[in-house]
């Protein structure tokens, strides 16, 4: 795996932390905290939560397939990525509906109804 593709999946674990993270436990949420956003080693991450090594590394596993799962059932960060682009396309639209063009118009109608049917 490349150093690109480890900070994606470190990015999207992050992101899935943040919507997901008050489902996990404290000493689940706290070790994906500082392995995915401290960046902490395994050895780090034992020594402060007083974990062993492979304890860590199964603890970071299981949570992380746990909000992979959550994820997958909710859609909630999936959404809100969906939603944010419709969003800044609308705006992009309004933008361009000063000059009174009534097919610009429709379209942000259209873009409108869109995006209430995601909610």
């Amino acid at each position: 795996m490349s150093v690109t593709q480890t900070k994606i999946k470190d990015l999207s674990m992050t992101i899935l932390l943040d919507y997901y993270g008050g489902l996990l436990t404290d000493k689940q949420r706290e070790t994906l905290q500082l392995y995915y956003e401290y960046d902490l080693s395994l050895g780090e991450i034992s020594l402060e939560t007083g974990i062993s090594r492979q304890g860590v590394l199964g603890c970071i596993q299981k949570s992380g397939e746990h909000l992979r799962q959550l994820e997958q059932e909710l859609c909630l960060a999936r959404r809100t990525v969906e939603l944010t682009r419709d969003i800044e396309e609308l705006e992009g639209l309004i933008m361009q509906a000063d000059m009174q063009n009534e097919s610009v118009m429709a379209e942000i109608d259209e873009k409108l109804v869109e995006i209430k049917t995601k909610l």
